[in-house]
Order: C-alpha cells, then sequence, then structure tokens
C-alpha cells in the first residue's frame, strides 16, 4: 500500500499558513486540498511531491512510492515540442525508444485526436496544454498522483471527462488535489484538508459536505469562545470585588481568593482560540448606476474569429439593466470572441447591428488579466493608473490581500490568483456598469469567488459571464445563452447543456 505522511509539517512565510498538520494519505483516498490563494498549497504539493521542503515536522512517503506531480505551468522548455513530444520527453531517456507506446496509450485515456498529437504546445489552447501535463505525469505510471489547479483553462467536455478520468484510472492509489472549483472537488474527492494556521480541519467528505461539517464546527468553537470570554469577565469582576473587600476589611483570606480567581481568568484567556477566518482578502465590486433600460442591442450580427472565420449568428439579443448573462457552448465556438466584439464596441469601435447605450461604462476582465502591466508593481499600478495616492493605494491593496512587502513586486513576478485579486480591484476603481467577464474565476480562491458573485447580485450589475464553473455560473446567471451549431439562443437554464456535456465525456 501507498502512503503520504505528514507529522506536526507546518509552513511559515511572512506568517504561519498552517502548523500541526497530522493527516495520513493512503490508497483510495481523493484529497481535495482547500485554503485561500497564496495560504500554502503549492508548497504543501511540491513538498510531498519531494521538490519543496516545510518549515516544521515530517513528511514521510512509504518505501518505494513514485509520486506524480502535476504543476499549474507548463515549462517554458516544453513550449516548442509538439504535444506528443511533450509528452513523451517525460520518460527517461532511455526509455523512449521501447516504451514510446505508453505515450500514445495516456494520449488515447484523454481522448487527443491525431491531429492534435502532432500541434506545438504553444498554438494549443491553454485546456490542451492542462491535458498534455497531466499525460506527461500519467505516462510515468506513478503511484500517487498530486494535482494542482487541474481545471484551469479546461472547457466542460474536458473538465467532465477529467472527472470521469480520476475517478476511474486514478481511483484506488492516493490523490491530492488543489482546487477552487467547488462542483469539481464535490465530483472526485472523498476527503478535504482545509489548511488553516492554527488547526487544519481534515474530513472524510467531499468538499460540500466537508464545508457544512466546517461551518458547524466554527460555530460551536465561536459559541465556547464567547462563554469562556464572559466567564473570564465575571472571574475578574468578582476578583476586583474581592479585592477591594479583602482591603478594606483587612482580610488576608479575601486577597488571596481574589489572586486565585484573576488566575482562572489569565489561564482561560491564555487558552483562548479565536476562529478562523479567511484572510486572502477581500473582492469588491460596485455598480455605478444608468437610467438607460436598455443597456446593449444586438441584430443580424456574425460574429467572427480574428482571421476572419465566421463563428456564429446573433439574430437579436437585448441586454436590460440588470440582466447577468452566462454564455454557454464548447471551447471554440466564440465565446471569448463575444465578448471581446462586445468590449471593443462598448470602447467606441463602430459596428453594424451593434448599439450600445451612452450611459454604459464597462469594466472587462480576460482571462489572462492581459491589460495588467507585467513590470509595473502593484502600488506602482494603481497609484498611477487611478490616481488614488500613495496611503490610499496601499489600504486598497492591503484589503484586497497583498501585504506590503508584495505590493512594490513586477505584477509580472506575482501568483496567478493575486493578478487576479489585483484585475479585479482596478475593474472596481474603474467604478464600472457593464461588467464583461471571460473566465473571472480562474486562479481565485472560493472565498474570493463567493464574494464575487455575492457583490455582483447585491449591487444589481449588468454583466455578461463566460465561465465553466458550474457552481459559480448556477449561482450567479439570470440569463443563460447557449452557441450551438453556430447560432445563439436563449435557453432555460444551463442544466441541459451540463447533462449533454457529462454524457459525451462518459
Amino acid at each position: 500500500m501507498g502512503s503520504i505522511s505528514l507529522r506536526n509539517a507546518g509552513l511559515v512565510a511572512t506568517d504561519t499558513l498552517f502548523s500541526n498538520l497530522n493527516v495520513v494519505i493512503s490508497d483510495g483516498d481523493r484529497v481535495g486540498l482547500v485554503a485561500g490563494n497564496g495560504r500554502g498549497k503549492t508548497t504543501l504539493l511540491r513538498a510531498m511531491a519531494g521538490q519543496g521542503e516545510l518549515t516544521t515536522g515530517e513528511l514521510v512517503r512509504s518505501r518505494g512510492l513514485t509520486v506524480g506531480y502535476v504543476e499549474q505551468d507548463m515549462p517554458a522548455s516544453a513550449m516548442g515540442l509538439t504535444l506528443y513530444q511533450a509528452v513523451l520527453e517525460a520518460l527517461p531517456p532511455e526509455d523512449r525508444d521501447s516504451d514510446s507506446w505508453r505515450v500514445d496509450v495516456v494520449l488515447d485515456e484523454f481522448e487527443t485526436p491525431e491531429a492534435m498529437r502532432q500541434r506545438v504546445l504553444s498554438q494549443l489552447s491553454g485546456g490542451w496544454q492542462r491535458i498534455a501535463l497531466i499525460a506527461r505525469c500519467w505516462v510515468l505510471q506513478p503511484d500517487a498522483l498530486l494535482l494542482d489547479e487541474p481545471t484551469n483553462h479546461l472547457d466542460l467536455a474536458k473538465l467532465f471527462q477529467l472527472e470521469n478520468w480520476i475517478n476511474q484510472a486514478a481511483r484506488n492509489i492516493p490523490v491530492v488535489i488543489a482546487s477552487h472549483d467547488r462542483q469539481f472537488l464535490d465530483a472526485t474527492t472523498n476527503r478535504t484538508l482545509f489548511l488553516r494556521p492554527d488547526a487544519s480541519p481534515y474530513y472524510s467528505l467531499p468538499y460540500s459536505k466537508a464545508r457544512l461539517a466546517l461551518a458547524e464546527a466554527d460555530e460551536a468553537a465561536e459559541a465556547k469562545r464567547e462563554r469562556e470570554l464572559k466567564e473570564v469577565s465575571r472571574l475578574r469582576k468578582q476578583a476586583a470585588k474581592l479585592t477591594n473587600i479583602g482591603i478594606n476589611s483587612g482580610s488576608d483570606l479575601l486577597v488571596v481568593k481574589s489572586k486565585y480567581l484573576r488566575e482562572r481568568a489569565e489561564k482561560i484567556e491564555t487558552a483562548l482560540q479565536s476562529v478562523h477566518k479567511e484572510r486572502s482578502g477581500d473582492i469588491k465590486l460596485g455598480n455605478s448606476g444608468a437610467q438607460a433600460k436598455v443597456m446593449l442591442s444586438i441584430e443580424n450580427v456574425e460574429v467572427t474569429s480574428p482571421v476572419g472565420d465566421k463563428l456564429f449568428r446573433i439574430d437579436k439579443l437585448h441586454v436590460f439593466q440588470g440582466d447577468r448573462l452566462v454564455i454557454l457552448g464548447r471551447n471554440g465556438t466564440g465565446k471569448s470572441q463575444f465578448i471581446g466584439m462586445v468590449h471593443r464596441a462598448m470602447q467606441g469601435e463602430e459596428r453594424a447591428g451593434v448599439r450600445v447605450s451612452p450611459q454604459v461604462v464597462p469594466g472587462y476582465v480576460d482571462q489572462a488579466m492581459s491589460f495588467l502591466p507585467a513590470r509595473e508593481s502593484p502600488l506602482g499600478y494603481i497609484t498611477v493608473r487611478f490616481n488614488e495616492g500613495d496611503q490610499r493605494s496601499k489600504s486598497l491593496l492591503a484589503a484586497a490581500g497583498f501585504p506590503l512587502e508584495k505590493q512594490d513586486r513586477p505584477i509580472g513576478e506575482l501568483s496567478f490568483g493575486q493578478r487576479a485579486r489585483l484585475g479585479l480591484l482596478a475593474i472596481r476603481l474603474l467604478q464600472p456598469n457593464f461588467y464583461l467577464l471571460d473566465e473571472p474565476t480562474n486562479h481565485v480562491d472560493i472565498a474570493g469567488q463567493e464574494s464575487l458573485e455575492s457583490e455582483i447580485l447585491e449591487h444589481g450589475a449588468t454583466s455578461i459571464l463566460v465561465s465553466h464553473d458550474r457552481s459559480f455560473v448556477r449561482g450567479l446567471g439570470s440569463r443563460f445563452f447557449l452557441i450551438e451549431n453556430r447560432r445563439f439562443k436563449e435557453v432555460a437554464s444551463p442544466e441541459a447543456h451540463f447533462e449533454e456535456m457529462a454524457l459525451e465525456a462518459g
């Protein structure tokens, strides 16, 4: 049997990310690893893979265990290779001739078309690059599997396929999955580890059930803390009263009793534990408002690819103030091209058949947060771009999850999660009344996703959204449109599309 054991494990960066972690992950355990951005998930996975170190404690792998670790990004050195070559390269050089058949077997598991295998990675979508990363790991036939944000950039078809693959091909080995996709965690895990600074709760439950159990435990802990605080207050008041009486009456016994009560209060206070609060940073949005009823009107418009190929046609679309449109469809059908076309029209580009209310103030987020200047620092960008002033900018960044020591680092050196939060902060400061969001939850932790969702709902912001995150889509959308067979049509809900994608993957 294979296993990975953590004994009193801890990780300290500028502050404690987790400590006193004691967990054994064995064959058949599929563990969802949950924490905010920058709270130690990737470092823990790297330590499990033997590629990094923890600050304290022990990490023990069973004798002979080979661990497969799927990182978030393809190595730059592999981007010039074809998909097939990139997977073949993962094999030891001496085995590549004799074991090249294993590459085909693994790519067959992921239903990779023959033409796709011969395409250069740099020319492939982020989703296919993700499949290549997993295939590079799986071709080595590891005894344990570690996946770091495996769903990023996957379309629904590939996401369902990955779910099925984990539940079948990897069902009998230890698996650890760091992910912010709540639905994916529910579908693929049977255990959940919440990383926290003091105590990291571990449940033999998939994410949603584990989160309910965690909420109950947190509520009980908060109630206990309140009771103990009241007891501390009572003891101190009683001690003060006895002290006064003892001094006035000259009773040494009362003074001794008073000291005893104070010591009891201090002992309870020392043992008090604060209830954990996620500190990954708040995501705040707003809605600068508009009087127009119709914010966007599109009639008889062809949406095309960057080289002019026709993708689909829109006969008639009116977006009313407060609408939250979700655009559904397979990868390559033109969802991002549609968002881009609308954004260009909102920026003033004339397009026959597209009418934008003059009251629209757009806030546009693409998948890569490409509008962020890689060489500037977050502080410099916010201060100069939005004229917020130095102290105000520092406060805004701190609230978004950027401690002072990270505010002066180049944006290009930030984690993807941090870049996503910076991009969403920048959009907020533009004070838009119409949000165009293309995969906005990529790399954003669960707390951030829920914050983004609640902000849009609370402010009644008009929005057009593209997302493969089923939980986010279900929680946010008020109207749903499906791109299929080169047509753009409104549907009652996303469920039929989700079911179709699941059936195709099964």
